[in-house]
């Protein structure tokens, strides 16, 4: 019997023989269960030593796309084959790892050090850290131009800025400043704008990246945390979807207008969770327009669930629930959903689950769970590298 499955702690039954069958070991174990759950501290450091094992030169499939996850309590980045729904590289070295983002010829990732505060660039077939750029204070998100010539570095610290990294020299070439700090940034759906968000200031700012200027800005009554787009059939940015602190659901801002045009509570059931994790003040984090344009992809904490929603009339599908999480002693909790990403193909969407230690892998057209991917510690931002 083959104990280890490397780099695959939930195929492997060192670790879920002896754990308890509510936890997801194996229910056919006749003595008593070692771990009372994957929180266990013990069950933790064997699934990291079978994650360990996972090795450099494993061969990733024939796939037109990998999905790449940054494990912000950890100094990991995880890479999911998305045709096998297998971790097939790590990334390590990389402390507090936050945004990432990739050249546009799939060559380089570029991944925000909040420990350092320094852009990393990594060459991605060997997962080794190339460079690293000095910035002008804390980094939060990342996001890169069309034509790959910059990547734009949203800075948390105070005053708050974006920096401006030349990817031909990859030296930091401009400080943007925009008197916020920012969480996070976009670039739009035609290239033209450069979107950030601010938690502290309650606001967003758009960039025309023509000129690096402030060309509008919108102000809420409440922090903004993740944004999505919906694109004009010309390409151009038709509407904003963006979350806000402590609000259950997500606004609508009409592009053309500059203004809010709609406010979307997402449904009260299911529910029952956020409170015991903590989570209150962020009942919604994590929103993702699918490639094709035809659906909106919502996560809630209170609900352990990603809603869905059809497009462009914003009418609900449905939702798929998320793991739970077992911790010692306690009560279960929720997975604490954070990011959404896709494949291009808009067939399956990912999940990073922060308080499981996990992604999940959902059937967009059944909002059935296909996958429930190990992760590393605390995996929060998650993003799509098309492969040429």
């Amino acid at each position: 019997m083959e104990l280890v499955v490397p780099g695959e702690p939930g195929s492997s039954p060192l670790l879920l023989h002896p754990l308890a069958p509510s936890s997801g070991g194996d229910p056919f174990h006749s003595g008593g269960w070692q771990f009372p759950s994957q929180n266990d501290p013990d069950w933790l450091t064997l699934a990291d030593w079978v994650r360990g094992l996972r090795v450099a030169s494993q061969p990733v499939s024939t796939t037109s796309s990998l999905i790449y996850i940054t494990n912000s309590a950890a100094d990991t980045i995880d890479v999911v084959d998305p045709a096998t729904n297998k971790v097939v590289q790590v990334i390590r070295g990389i402390e507090l790892p936050h945004g990432i983002t990739f050249s546009p010829d799939a060559t380089r990732v570029y991944v925000s050090n909040e420990s350092e505060s320094v852009l990393d660039v990594v060459d991605r077939a060997s997962a080794q850290i190339t460079n690293k750029i000095e910035l002008s204070g804390r980094p939060n998100n990342i996001t890169i131009t069309k034509d790959g010539r910059r990547v734009l570095v949203g800075i948390r610290s105070l005053p708050g800025a974006v920096d401006v990294i030349d990817t031909a020299s990859l030296n930091r070439v401009k400080t943007i400043p925009v008197n916020h700090s920012i969480h996070n940034i976009y670039v739009t759906p035609d290239g033209r704008y450069a979107v950030v968000g601010s938690i502290e200031s309650k606001s967003v700012t758009i960039l025309d990246l023509a000129t690096d200027q402030i060309a509008w800005e919108a102000k809420f009554d409440r922090g903004v945390r993740p944004m999505a787009f919906e694109a004009n059939l010309d390409g151009s940015t038709r509407r904003i979807f963006a979350q806000l602190s402590g609000f259950h659901g997500f606004v609508v801002v009409d592009f053309a207008k500059r203004t809010e045009v709609a406010r979307v509570s997402l449904p009260d059931q299911p529910a029952g969770y956020g409170i015991l994790e903590g989570r209150a003040g962020t009942p919604s984090h994590g929103i993702g327009v699918a490639p094709d344009g035809k659906s909106l992809w919502v996560n809630s904490t209170f609900a352990n669930a990603v809603f869905a929603y059809s497009l462009p009339d914003l009418k609900l599908i449905g939702h798929c629930t998320l793991p739970l999480v077992y911790p010692l002693g306690r009560a279960s909790t929720g997975a604490v959903p954070e990011w959404i990403t896709f494949t291009p193909d808009s067939r399956t969407i990912y999940v990073s689950n922060s308080a499981a230690r996990s992604v999940s892998a959902i059937d967009t057209r059944t909002l059935k769970s296909i996958a429930v991917i190990p992760a590393g510690e605390v995996p929060k931002r998650i993003n799509t590298l098309v492969l040429p």
